[in-house]
């Protein structure tokens, strides 16, 4: 049965025209899915779906989202963000000269991240923090295990056992504030050249005027950053940074200044 697909140019370019149209034909696309962007189900025989694709290094993975919260698009993203935040749950079409499967509809952990002021050493820091809503397994490997702390402690970010002081600063790393919003937390490419998105807001996310005032000040953002479980949705910013000293006397928690990039 055709599906309410909307596959992009861009998509269409990747993919090719007989991949394509094999989706459009329903052949390779499932009637039911996650939606990659807000995680709630959706059905493409029901409703308008994007395709979305994301794009690593040596892989590229096709996913689907309600097309009311992503466009079809191409996502460009480094290969470990691809295969460490992207597991395969199932095959959709095939390989046209081999049989083998070549895409595969992922369900991707999903980076939470809460703005909040937190005081440090007597003084105001705008600050967010970072939970993935499922474990994080390290790229190439499958299992039970969660390294999300290893793979950003890798990367430069330091343990935190109590908030004690401002994390030293890591290089390379920035968050993106732009007319006075949210956009990305940036990572160095592992290329070279620019930096690429390790986390991007699908939507520009809005922080407060205190939050935006103190990044401005500092010229800089304490990232923090725990496993899932550790820090949950915290309504107020006294609550949030309970929660991250507990995280921190647990050894759950680690943390660095990034610049600020942007205003």
């Amino acid at each position: 049965m055709p599906r309410m697909l909307d596959v992009s140019d861009a998509v269409r370019a990747e993919i090719g025209d007989e991949e394509a149209d094999r989706l459009l034909a329903g052949e390779n696309a499932p009637g039911s899915y996650d939606c990659t962007s807000c995680r709630t189900p959706g059905d493409s025989e029901q409703e308008r779906t994007s395709t979305v694709l994301f794009v690593g290094d040596e892989t590229a993975v096709l996913a689907f989202a309600h097309a009311s919260c992503l466009p079809s698009q191409v996502v460009q993203v480094t290969e470990e963000q691809l295969q460490g935040a992207v597991r395969s749950i199932g095959a959709v079409g095939g390989d046209p000269a081999g049989g083998e499967p070549r895409t595969s509809v992922p369900e991707q952990a999903v980076l939470g991240v809460t703005s909040g002021l937190v005081l440090v050493d007597g003084e105001l820091h705008p600050a967010l923090v970072v939970e993935p809503t499922s474990p994080i397994v390290r790229p190439g490997t499958t299992g039970t295990g969660d390294d999300f702390l290893p793979l950003l402690i890798e990367q430069g970010f330091m343990p935190v056992t109590e908030l004690a002081s401002v994390p030293p600063v890591l290089h390379g790393w920035s968050v993106l504030l732009a007319v006075g919003q949210l956009h990305a937390v940036l990572q160095p490419s592992a290329a070279g050249g620019q930096p690429v998105a390790w986390w991007q807001a699908h939507q520009p996310l809005q922080v407060t005027d205190s939050w935006r005032a103190a990044a401005n000040k500092h010229q800089q953002v304490l990232m923090f950053a725990a496993p899932v479980g550790s820090i949950g949705r915290q309504p107020r910013e006294d609550l949030l940074r309970d929660a991250l000293d507990k995280a921190a006397a647990g050894g759950r928690l680690v943390a660095a200044a990034l610049p600020l990039a942007g205003t």
